[in-house]
């Protein structure tokens, strides 16, 4: 496994003059261990990972199942291995008010939930403050272990998310921890920009 899958703490920083999801993440020590880009017209979601800008070196796929889908699920395949990591699917009904998002495992068996911080601050940034409020997320498990952070950082011109993921026993596979930020940025992040 690549050695950028095994920090504790990330920054994601996504473009926002881009005609499609350009999103950059740096290692604690402020080097680019991963670049995004969002493929343009395609009618399902299809957002490749690789390992930097000259895009040599594939290594995730994030791909939604369907066209359009209020409760999308996207798949999340390890390119190195050409194996499905897991998925994470957004549910719909109860992403109106505050998001959520269930992570799953590679049997589509449901092993955590990352959730908008409150459903108070979510209202308040989807009709009053929008971006002036920054986004928080917590990725957590059955147990109600904190797995992951996701915490936007408040920026009039560019859209940044701390992660910081749990380095306890039980622990947030990162590849598809990075996935969520990722989708989090690109899928969530657009709606507030």
């Amino acid at each position: 496994m690549y050695t950028v899958f095994t920090y504790d703490s990330y920054t994601l920083k996504r473009q926002v003059l881009a005609l499609t999801g350009k999103v950059r993440v740096y290692t604690p020590d402020g080097q680019l261990g991963l670049y995004s880009e969002q493929k343009m017209f395609k009618l399902r979601e299809d957002i490749r990972v690789f390992s930097d800008e000259s895009k040599s070196s594939e290594l995730l796929w994030i791909q939604a199942r369907q066209v359009i889908d209020f409760a999308a699920a996207y798949d999340v395949t390890d390119q190195t291995s050409v194996q499905k990591v897991g998925a994470l699917r957004r549910k719909g009904w109860s992403s109106l008010v505050r998001d959520v998002w269930e992570v799953l495992d590679p049997m589509d068996q449901v092993i955590a939930s990352i959730r908008e911080e409150s459903a108070g601050l979510a209202l308040l940034r989807r009709f009053l403050l929008g971006s002036l409020l920054p986004q928080r997320y917590e990725a957590i498990d059955a147990s109600e272990s904190v797995l992951a952070n996701y915490q936007q950082q408040f920026h009039l011109f560019r859209y940044e998310m701390k992660m910081h993921f749990s380095p306890g026993p039980i622990q947030l596979d990162r590849r598809l921890g990075l996935a969520a930020g990722i989708l989090l940025a690109i899928i969530e992040g657009k709606q507030s920009s």
